[in-house]
């Protein structure tokens, strides 16, 4: 009895509603408020039926971001005959490694020595000269550049063949290059 009354006041609210929308002449057409609340419950349940598949590919991405942590790889317990495995596949390259570290190891004394801890000086004065040598090559450079212009002038002034000379110069001055920075 509860449920028919119920029933009845939820008509009388859709319609008193179709009223305020539609006005007192009641719906315009066949279109009633019942049906675009319908229409309405139908999207709301294909959303919600899509949000469940969107949280399952939610949990999946953040699985598949747990899994790429390296934090997460340090945490999974390998069992010693992977470990193992992994070895023996690097065999070749530890024992060349091991090699290596050998041969630095018996050069140590020789890199320790007072002749080689020294030399700190002459590596400053070294570096100081080779800079004050870039910056005159630069200023020669300049001035052969400078000279080879002035020869080609010089040489169209006089009526010479100026095409000759001129890939002359070209090829003297791609054949120039600046000098290198000195690294220390």
């Amino acid at each position: 009895m509860a449920a028919v009354s119920d029933v009845q006041r939820l008509q009388a609210r859709v319609e008193e509603l179709e009223r305020w929308v539609y006005g007192p002449g009641g719906s315009r057409g066949s279109r009633k408020v019942a049906d675009g609340l319908v229409k309405v419950q139908v999207a709301l349940g294909n959303i919600a039926s899509k949000r469940e598949r969107v949280k399952i590919l939610y949990k999946k991405i953040e699985d598949l971001i747990k899994y790429l942590d390296p934090e997460y790889i340090d945490r999974i317990a390998m069992p010693d005959a992977s470990k193992l495995q992994f070895i023996l596949a690097e065999e070749q390259f530890i024992l060349s490694q091991v090699a290596l570290l050998e041969q630095v190891e018996a050069l140590v004394p020789m890199l320790d020595s007072a002749h080689i801890k020294g030399t700190s000086w002459a590596v400053a004065a070294l570096l100081c000269l080779g800079t004050w040598g870039m910056g005159k090559t630069s200023l020669c450079l300049r001035f052969l550049r400078l000279g080879l212009g002035l020869l080609l002038v010089f040489t169209l002034t006089l009526g010479g063949p100026a095409t000759c000379i001129g890939v002359k110069i070209a090829r003297v001055e791609s054949s120039i290059s600046e000098p290198q920075a000195v690294r220390a």
